[in-house]
């Protein structure tokens, strides 16, 4: 650990928790946006593959990209996010896990020019994969967090869902997939955004629990398809007694893959 992040550490500005039943050490910001349950599902949802390149947008301090390198040797990870402060995290995170020579995440802003992106070694149409958490909320209708950190992550502020699928449209090459998770009432907008960039859209719902309202969606598009949008069974998080379901505990704890064609 850096002199840096101890120091952060031992003034308590940053935690160190456990991610994937405790085989990833993550440094995150103890206070603002922390990464949680999305950013595991979100790795487990991308349909990666030994030899393949994938991107994600808005990478945070990586835990979506180590969860997704630790889960598929072999494959190369880089990641985009706009605040220096989670970009330095990150890449303290991707070192004290052991995975420096397959996962890296650029300071850069998804809004910037192709030509951009490209000189940060970000080329677009050349990824198999791109994946995002999209900010949730829209400011017109959703305070500000006085955190600004937590504000950046959550608030659209000076990017809406149509950017954030845009980027990852123009960064996937052709017959690439592009996976999303988002707010479950949001899930129109999500769609709406991506209404002719992609097809073979899947919409796989996460419920809570059994009978309850899904609360996110996994949502993921192939470039190039034609194929019709498809409902898939989903998964509920919890069992009656509160605690994990089988499924969700595999995906959580021993990192295996989300297959959305598969019942949860």
């Amino acid at each position: 650990m850096s002199g840096t992040a101890a120091d952060e550490k031992a003034n308590g500005d940053v935690t160190d928790d456990g991610f994937l039943d405790g085989r990833l050490k993550i440094l995150q910001p103890a206070k603002g946006y922390r990464a949680g349950l999305d950013a595991v599902l979100l790795g487990a949802a991308v349909p990666a593959r030994a030899g393949e390149r994938v991107l994600e947008a808005g990478a945070g301090v990586g835990v979506a990209s180590l969860c997704l390198a630790s889960r598929v040797n072999g494959l190369e990870v880089a990641g985009l996010e706009l605040q220096p402060e989670l970009v330095r995290l990150a890449n303290e995170n991707i070192s004290r896990n052991g995975l420096g020579e397959r996962v890296s995440i650029v300071e850069g802003d998804i809004g910037l020019p192709v030509r951009d992106l490209a000189a940060t070694g970000l080329e677009p149409n050349s990824w198999h994969h791109v994946f995002a958490n999209p900010p949730f909320h829209d400011p017109a209708s959703n305070p500000a967090s006085p955190d600004a950190g937590k504000a950046q992550s959550h608030l659209t502020l000076g990017s809406d869902l149509d950017d954030w699928v845009r980027f990852c449209c123009v960064m996937a090459r052709a017959k690439g997939t592009v996976t999303f998770i988002h707010r479950a009432d949001a899930l129109a907008d999500l769609l709406g955004a991506m209404s002719g960039h992609l097809g073979g859209i899947e919409v796989f719902p996460l419920w809570p629990a059994a009978g309850k309202s899904a609360s996110r969606v996994i949502v993921r598009g192939q470039r190039d398809s034609k194929a019709p949008l498809t409902l898939r069974p989903g998964l509920a998080l919890h069992g009656p007694d509160g605690r994990f379901t089988g499924r969700a505990e595999a995906l959580l704890r021993k990192g295996e893959a989300l297959l959305l064609d598969h019942p949860g």
